[in-house]
């Protein structure tokens, strides 16, 4: 990886994320490749936006604020990481869509900015398939109940589900952990109040994102494979 670029990096991306689509018996265009860049530099990010890359994820509010105005206008932006209340007039300053909805009260407070501002802002609802400590989210046990709620909210538009499968040494060890994201997805289009919803899926990142694919990811956020690793902050 070392000897590549950032272009080189993306190009190579997108050939497997291509052939993932190949073994699925999927389209490479159901996919959207989101470069994850939480700790990169605005040049290497320049330069992934000069090889073709033009949807970036951010974790946090103000890292991205810092970065949004020296990109072109045209990258869109997402934000995959946890917010908080008091950070969501800013976030919608910054992000065309929020991947890590955690709870009910950001959600209602995200529906509430988005109808003072007249726009209809696309969420996915963060789900913790395995209950773990450490992270956020929706349990996914009683989820459909938990979110029906949300169906509701004006100006809040729920296009899908996101994880963040435990930690494993090996991609498939992913593989069962998207498979039951993508039930969760199935369970809920089946309810009345998602009827006509996109049901995407925000699943995958750079150990195993192909398994993502192969398993239904329409949004797969890639950081490490695609930027190089993530370098250390600058001094204050």
């Amino acid at each position: 990886m070392n000897d590549e670029n950032v272009g080189d990096r993306l190009r190579r991306i997108e050939r497997r994320i291509a052939e993932a689509c190949a073994r699925a018996g999927r389209r490479p265009e159901e996919v959207r490749l989101l470069g994850a860049s939480k700790g990169q530099p605005v040049a290497v990010l320049r330069a992934a936006w000069e090889a073709g890359l033009r949807l970036f994820g951010e974790n946090r509010v103000q890292e991205a604020a810092a970065k949004v105005p020296a990109l072109p206008a045209a990258a869109e932006w997402h934000l995959i990481g946890p917010l908080q209340t008091n950070k969501v007039r800013r976030a919608l300053d910054l992000f065309a869509a929020v991947h890590s909805v955690d709870r009910p009260k950001i959600a209602a407070a995200l529906a509430r900015e988005a109808a003072a501002r007249g726009i209809d802002l696309p969420v996915f609802l963060e789900v913790n398939l395995a209950g773990e400590a450490t992270k956020h989210g929706f349990p996914a046990a009683g989820l459909a109940a938990a979110a029906a709620p949300l169906a509701d909210l004006p100006h809040l538009r729920v296009v899908g589900l996101m994880a963040v499968p435990p930690l494993g040494g090996d991609p498939e060890a992913s593989r069962p952990w998207f498979r039951r994201l993508r039930a969760l997805r199935d369970e809920l289009a089946a309810r009345p109040e998602w009827h006509g919803w996109p049901g995407w899926l925000s699943m995958g990142m750079s150990d195993d994102f192909e398994v993502a694919v192969e398993e239904g990811a329409t949004h797969v956020r890639v950081g490490t494979a695609l930027f190089g690793p993530r370098r250390p902050a600058p001094p204050a």
